[in-house]
């Protein structure tokens, strides 16, 4: 965990603070702009907010004019399946905007740990993060201890699936692409590389101490000079893996349906979002832009299948009626 920089992100993290007030424990930048992995002018920042409790926050958001939906309704998506998304541009059009996963303490603390419910939280805070925000001195403790819970689990279900020896750096690199592969996401097949060569300092860093604690305490045992899982996994242990994955697959592609509820104005985000990481040009018709639930459907599966190997450099793309148009 670093602290973020960049002052478009502060001071969205300063206006969610103002806005929900108590509520608000700690506020973390991931993603392209805490890594710098190609985030362009139209990139959202990617913030968690850890809040108390929802029905409260979703109150304090709704009053202020950033959610229009029922608070209630709001932290029943919540409880059902956290985090909600929501979009947050305090600043209107012109200023930055935020792609807020917003999560309360306890399903924070839970789901990063051993006990959670599918991969979304552990795949993105097993990577460097940035505090823009902690309320005190206890609570950026507990946060710490989140963090350090689930780095830990990756012993758990990547050390011992890599090549032996592996060392900080090739178990890193292929828990990056297990993150990816573990999501439907619409981003090149070279998009874990690159996300991986954007923090490989900290990831190397940050691993090689946890591989070394590890070893001392009898979960890896060094091999030349890498390391291997004490216990290589029985079948009931991989299969275990595999349902897990396979049933956190399904939970994060049911997030999809859900965001279209919690994310305003979700559309737009999503079409740019595919441009700037796969060149696509995509142009919607009519009828998916005033029904997209019901018709955009095959235009998704041809953007999956269709999505290049390699990653589009930012701000370019495809023209339309090119092989990459979608």
């Amino acid at each position: 965990m670093t602290r973020a920089g960049g002052q478009p992100a502060q001071r969205l993290a300063q206006s969610l603070v103002d806005v929900a007030g108590t509520q608000v424990r700690a506020v973390l930048l991931y993603g392209s702009h805490q890594l710098g992995a190609a985030p362009d002018r139209y990139s959202a920042y990617d913030l968690v907010v850890v809040v108390e409790e929802y029905v409260g926050t979703y109150r304090e958001l709704r009053r202020r004019g950033f959610t229009h939906r029922p608070p209630r309704l709001m932290a029943s998506l919540a409880w059902l399946l956290p985090p909600n998304v929501i979009a947050y541009t305090p600043e209107g059009t012109d200023g930055p905007i935020a792609k807020c996963l917003i999560i309360s303490a306890r399903d924070f603390e839970r789901e990063l740990s051993a006990r959670s419910r599918d991969h979304f939280m552990i795949s993105r805070m097993i990577q460097e993060v940035g505090v823009l925000y902690v309320r005190d001195v206890t609570a950026g403790q507990w946060l710490d201890d989140c963090l350090a819970a689930a780095r830990w689990t990756v012993l758990d279900w990547a050390a011992p699936y890599v090549a032996v020896p592996f060392t900080a750096e090739t178990l890193t690199r292929e828990m990056i692409a297990m993150c990816y592969r573990s999501e439907i996401r619409p981003e090149s097949g070279s998009r874990a590389s690159s996300v991986f060569e954007a923090q490989r300092a900290y990831l190397v860093e940050t691993y090689e101490k946890l591989l070394s604690d590890a070893s001392s305490e009898g979960l890896v045992v060094r091999e030349g000079h890498g390391y291997r899982s004490a216990r290589p996994p029985g079948r009931l242990a991989r299969l275990r893996r595999f349902v897990y994955f396979n049933f956190s697959k399904l939970r994060v592609t049911a997030r999809w349906l859900k965001h279209v509820l919690t994310f305003e104005n979700w559309l737009p985000y999503v079409l740019r979002k595919v441009e700037r990481r796969t060149g696509m040009s995509v142009q919607l018709t009519v009828l998916e832009r005033r029904l997209p639930l019901i018709f955009i459907w095959p235009r998704v599966f041809r953007v999956l299948r269709n999505r290049p190997a390699e990653e589009v450099v930012a701000g370019r793309v495809a023209p339309p009626g090119s092989e990459g148009d979608a």
